[in-house]
């Protein structure tokens, strides 16, 4: 296995999209109390597999010039079609960096909103320190601020990544998060 580095091709996360069931939750959401700014909606019309698809497409721009899009469909069949029941799960997330001034502000809009009080927690990872939410369609979002030492600890697990992939998939499952 080679252990060269090589530049990625993608220069950044240009959008990542996902199904709504409400637009206008998900604009709330996302622009009135998080702040994100609607940039582009896109009313459509397609002719997408197999069939004529009518969608309202919208994004909601971040800093670094990415989006987060949400689609929704007109036709309840295609709604149900491309917005499959997914069970719920903390290990699929969208995990969005910010600085520790923008996380507390984040937190302090959330409870002002009175955002899903029950469902908005802070965990310590060690490496960074991670603030989770849902979004209007369930979707988990967590507001991640590195810790001031991440770009050495970003190294190790480089330096590493693909002896300890290696033995972990050989079944030894040692630990290495010695920063909690």
């Amino acid at each position: 296995m080679s252990t060269v580095t090589r530049t990625p091709l993608a220069q950044r996360l240009h959008h990542t999209a996902y199904v709504t069931k409400d637009q206008e939750a998900t604009r709330a959401f996302y622009e009135d109390i998080l702040g994100f700014p609607l940039l582009a909606t896109w009313s459509e019309a397609d002719e997408l597999f197999g069939a004529l698809r009518v969608y309202c497409h919208t994004f909601f721009g971040l800093a670094d010039g990415s989006a987060l899009a949400f689609f929704q469909f007109a036709d309840e069949a295609d709604q149900q079609l491309f917005d499959p029941v997914l069970v719920p799960s903390p290990f699929r997330h969208v995990a969005l960096k910010v600085d520790a001034e923008a996380q507390a502000e984040l937190e302090r809009r959330l409870q002002e909103a009175n955002w899903k009080p029950e469902g908005t927690y802070v965990l310590e990872h060690g490496y960074c320190r991670s603030l989770y939410t849902e979004d209007p369609n369930g979707m988990l979002l967590e507001f991640t601020v590195d810790v001031p030492e991440a770009d050495r600890i970003a190294e190790i697990r480089q330096h590493d990544a693909h002896e300890t992939l290696r033995r972990w998939l050989a079944g030894d499952r040692t630990g290495n998060n010695m920063y909690r």
